[in-house]
């Protein structure tokens, strides 16, 4: 009884067993563990055997002095751990009100909507303390009325107790789930702006090809102009044949004889 009373005590005294981890007794552990077959288990062989040559050998296992495995809390279904008296579980799950011995008023599965539940709840809550104050409101009771019989207002104030623990118990499990969803959606939106900046970075990457285009485009365009415009010239420059020239010269001469014939 004094041992359960000191594992609840806040400040509780160091445990009994303390005492075992002297450095003599961490180096014979040692010595056990580099003696002990490989396939045997170092709780399984006689340590007085392997450790005779020693002083002070403890008639106690030296295994206590190990510490505690993990993997053995971590295989059971709803793996817990005992700390000063309370029961913790690996796993931070928050017991329901049922499971703490008081009354559930709304579903525990999860996969069924809560919010008719909690409105009733809520509702219930409103007319319980407006008959409270009605309650409040009646004249006291009388002498010749019964001792043991519960006043009225005491039976609301329970009730309004028992909706409230509800309410909060409710709101208590949704908690994690809005953090998870909150947690969500900031991952989405740091996804989507990722995507929006690789798909900028492509854009700007393709603008700039594209203007490299046009300025080869233009390149090309400007070249063609100057070596169309220099063959236009070479050929203006040609000397024109001498048959025209002498066609011409002929037309003038019989045109002056004409004039003078005409005289």
């Amino acid at each position: 009884m004094d041992e359960d009373a000191e594992l609840r005590n806040p400040f509780p005294s160091p445990p009994s067993h303390y005492t075992k981890y002297t450095t003599h007794n961490i180096h014979l552990l040692s010595l056990l563990k580099e003696r002990a077959p490989q396939d045997v288990d170092i709780a399984l062989v006689n340590q007085s055997e392997l450790l005779s040559d020693q002083k002070d050998v403890p008639d106690w296992p030296l295994t206590q002095l190990e510490k505690p495995r993990v993997d053995w809390i971590l295989e059971e279904p709803e793996p817990y751990y005992d700390v000063f008296g309370d029961r913790w579980f690996v796993k931070d799950r928050i017991p329901s009100l049922e499971e703490a011995g008081s009354l559930q008023l709304y579903p525990s599965e999860p996969h069924i909507d809560r919010r008719p539940h909690l409105q009733s709840i809520l509702r219930s809550m409103l007319v319980t303390y407006s008959h409270l104050t009605s309650s409040l409101l009646a004249p006291p009771p009388t002498t010749s009325s019964h001792h043991d019989t519960q006043p009225e207002w005491q039976q609301h104030v329970e009730w309004i107790t028992i909706l409230g623990q509800n309410l909060m118990a409710a709101a208590n499990e949704l908690r994690p789930a809005r953090s998870n969803l909150e947690t969500m959606m900031k991952k989405q939106l740091q996804f989507r702006r990722e995507e929006t900046a690789a798909v900028h970075s492509k854009c700007d990457a393709l603008e700039a090809k594209l203007q490299e285009i046009r300025a080869s485009v233009d390149v090309m365009i400007n070249e063609k102009q100057s070596i169309s415009t220099r063959e236009s010239k070479t050929v203006n420059h040609q000397p024109q044949p001498e048959t025209s020239s002498s066609q011409a010269m002929l037309t003038e001469e019989d045109m002056l004889r004409w004039a003078e014939e005409i005289r």
